[in-house]
């Protein structure tokens, strides 16, 4: 298959197959009660006893089961003359439809199964994941702001020195965009550290947090008579130093919808066009006592 515009007719109605003796082993067993010769090719491997012959009529309800001359239990019909090697290439499509993004590539499979190609998917979906988080959105830092400090601050409690988000960016119902400027001027700086000013990464953390507040906050009519609290902080990683003169933006997106008023969002700071933090948050919405 070249394009997947050819699954539909091409691949879609290749039905399942199997071989007789696996058929032989689910009789015994009991299984395929319902099954059905018309949604299954089953290939002759072995000579039929008479035993097995009167088990395939009672289980599929037919008075009479032939071989044809291809080696075709009953007499069905192909849609394919190689139609259970375009039902392994379905299983393929399908199973690596669950990566949950379209690939561009070539994909060669040698003795597909359902097993194999979902470790498959699973390992891509990981290396898309990562890669994806790695990948520094460009934004244009100079364009008018949809939230100014002013506007931040009608919304979020934080206040100077703790205030640690200048403008807002971007923010939709599951994202939100914002940045602040980090200067010598920071109080932290005094003493974190001397002569060597880095700025803290539970600061970074606080950062981006404040950043998902805007967004947890959005979700209420007055948000200025709400707080938000942390509940957990997982997976927290610190790629690089931010220093005075840096620019941090902020990037959080629900992984969750939110639900009772819990919050649970995937946070990364960037800056000099790097990853440099990351962090799964969940916080809630507390209305001020």
């Amino acid at each position: 298959m070249k394009s997947i515009s050819h699954f539909k007719e091409e691949i879609s109605n290749a039905r399942t197959f199997s071989f007789l003796h696996e058929l032989e082993s689910l009789l015994q067993h009991g299984l395929i009660k319902g099954g059905d010769l018309n949604n299954a090719i089953v290939y002759v491997d072995k000579e039929i006893s008479e035993s097995t012959m009167e088990s395939l009529k009672i289980a599929f309800g037919k008075d009479e089961i032939t071989v044809k001359p291809n080696g075709i239990l009953d007499n069905l019909t192909l849609h394919h003359p190689n139609e259970a090697a375009r039902h392994k290439l379905l299983d393929v499509v399908g199973d690596l439809a669950l990566i949950g993004t379209r690939i561009k590539g070539k994909v060669i499979a040698n003795k597909p199964g359902h097993f194999v190609n979902t470790q498959f998917a699973k390992k891509m979906a990981k290396i898309i994941k990562i890669e994806q988080r790695n990948q520094v959105p460009v934004y244009d830092l100079n364009q008018e702001p949809l939230m100014d400090i002013h506007k931040i601050m009608a919304m979020l409690p934080h206040r100077p020195p703790f205030l640690l988000v200048d403008k807002i960016f971007e923010l939709s119902d599951t994202h939100v965009v914002g940045l602040k400027n980090v200067t010598m001027n920071e109080p932290f700086f005094v003493g974190h550290f001397p002569n060597a000013p880095v700025m803290p990464g539970v600061l970074i953390v606080e950062a981006m947090a404040q950043t998902g507040g805007i967004l947890v906050l959005s979700t209420v009519p007055d948000p200025e008579n709400y707080l938000t609290f942390f509940m957990k902080i997982d997976n927290v990683k610190f790629k690089h130093k931010v220093l005075p003169g840096d620019t941090l933006i902020f990037k959080c997106e629900l992984i969750t919808p939110i639900r009772r008023g819990i919050c649970h969002m995937q946070a990364n700071a960037y800056a000099n066009g790097k990853l440099v933090a990351e962090a799964e948050l969940m916080a809630q919405i507390a209305k001020k006592q």
